[in-house]
C-alpha cells in the first residue's frame, strides 16, 4: 500500500504541474479541466496516507504535506465559482420591464438523434434566443418547427460537428457569418434588439478543442477566443459571447479572455454549472458559456435537462441595466498577459 500511495500521489502532482506550462499542445490543456476530480482524489490521497502513515517517516510526511499543500492550490481555483466567491454579475434587484434577454445554449451531440427531445426542452425553457450547436443537416431539418415561435434564425449546418443554429424571438440586425481562424468553424455574429429597443451585440462561437484526433493544440482555440475578446472589447454595445468553448470556466485561457475583453462570467460566485460530459456524473466540467459586459445584471442561471447529447444545456435570463458599469470590476491584464494574447494571435 505505501509504493502504491507513493505513485498515486506522484500523478497527482504531475497532473496539477502540467496545465501551469504554457504550452499548447494538448497533454498540458487537457488537465486544465478536471480541477475539482483533482481537488476530490488529493483529499483521498490525504485520507490514504494518514489511514497508513507510518510514524518516523520522513517519506510518509513529505507526501503527507506536499498532498496538503496541493489540496489548498486547487481549492483556490476552484473557489471562485463556488457559492462562496465573489460574484462577478451581481444579481438583480428588481424587475425592468423590455430590459431582459434569456438564452438556452445547447450542444446537441451530432449523432443524437432525439430531436423532439431537444424541442420539448426548448418549449419548456421559453427563451429568447436558443443557440444550438454541432448542429449538421438533419438538425437543421428536425428543427425547422422551431420558426413558428422564433421569428429570426441563422443557420449554418455542417457535418464536421462544429453547425451552428440560431433562433431569435428577439429582431436580429447586421448579421454575418465568420470564420475568424479555420475556414470550417464558423462563428456568428449579429445584434439582438431588446423590446425597449436597446442593441445587444451576440457572438456565437464554438471553437475546436485540445484533444487526439481532432485537434492536438489549443492554438486555434485560444486565437478565436482572443479575437473575439477584441472585438467585444472594442464593440460600444453590450455584448453577449455564448457557446461551447471548449474549455473550463477556470483556465488561464478562459481567465485571459476575460481580462481581453473586459467582460465577466456569471458563473463565478454561483456554482460550477457544469454541461460536459452529461454521460459521466464523475468527470463533468463547465464547458458551455455565456459571459457578458457590465451591462447586465443577473436573473437567472441553470442547467437544464439533458436529451441524449453529452453536453447539458445552459439557460442564463439576464437584465440590461446601463448604470451596472459602475457597480461591476471586470479582470484586468497585466503587461505580461497583454504580450501572451498578442503572440497567441499571431500564431498559426
Amino acid at each position: 500500500m505505501h509504493i502504491f500511495n507513493i505513485i498515486y500521489s506522484s500523478l497527482l502532482f504531475v497532473f496539477t504541474l502540467l496545465p501551469l506550462v504554457r504550452h499548447d499542445y494538448w497533454i498540458f490543456r487537457v488537465f486544465d479541466y478536471p480541477r475539482l476530480q483533482k481537488l476530490v482524489l488529493n483529499i483521498t490521497g490525504i485520507g490514504l496516507w494518514i489511514i497508513f502513515y507510518q510514524r518516523d517517516s520522513i517519506i510518509d510526511l513529505v507526501f503527507l504535506v506536499a498532498l496538503s499543500v496541493n489540496t489548498i492550490f486547487l481549492t483556490t481555483l476552484i473557489w471562485p465559482f463556488t457559492p462562496f466567491g465573489k460574484k462577478q454579475v451581481l444579481a438583480v434587484s428588481k424587475s425592468r420591464p423590455g430590459q431582459s434577454i434569456s438564452l438556452m445554449i445547447t450542444n446537441v451531440l451530432e449523432d443524437n438523434d432525439n430531436y423532439e427531445g431537444c424541442l420539448a426542452e426548448i418549449a419548456k425553457a421559453d427563451p429568447d434566443v436558443v443557440i444550438l450547436l454541432e448542429t449538421n443537416k438533419n438538425w437543421d431539418e428536425q428543427t425547422r418547427k422551431l420558426e413558428e415561435n422564433y421569428t429570426y434564425h441563422v443557420r449554418v449546418p455542417l457535418e464536421n460537428t462544429y453547425g451552428l443554429l440560431l433562433y431569435s424571438k428577439l429582431k436580429l440586425e447586421d448579421t454575418s457569418v465568420k470564420y475568424l481562424v479555420e475556414k470550417d468553424i464558423p462563428s456568428i455574429h449579429t445584434r439582438v434588439i431588446l423590446p425597449c429597443g436597446q442593441p445587444v451585440q451576440l457572438y456565437a462561437v464554438h471553437p475546436t478543442p485540445p484533444v487526439p484526433g481532432e485537434n492536438v493544440r489549443s492554438t486555434e482555440r485560444d486565437k478565436e477566443l482572443l479575437l473575439v475578446a477584441d472585438l467585444a472589447k472594442a464593440c460600444n454595445l453590450p455584448v453577449i459571447v455564448a457557446g461551447d468553448l471548449n474549455d473550463v470556466a477556470w483556465s488561464h485561457t478562459t481567465e485571459l479572455f476575460l481580462k481581453m475583453s473586459g467582460l465577466l462570467d456569471p458563473r463565478r460566485g454561483r456554482g460550477f454549472f457544469n454541461s460536459f460530459n452529461a454521460h459521466h456524473p464523475f468527470m463533468r466540467f463547465p464547458l458551455d458559456h455565456a459571459f457578458t459586459s457590465r451591462h447586465f445584471k443577473l436573473k437567472q442561471i441553470k442547467r437544464l435537462n439533458n436529451f441524449g447529447s453529452d453536453h447539458f444545456p445552459i439557460y442564463l435570463n439576464m437584465q440590461f441595466e446601463p448604470e451596472a458599469v459602475k457597480e461591476q470590476e471586470p479582470l484586468r491584464p497585466d503587461a505580461d498577459e497583454i504580450e501572451e494574447a498578442q503572440e497567441k494571435k499571431a500564431k498559426i
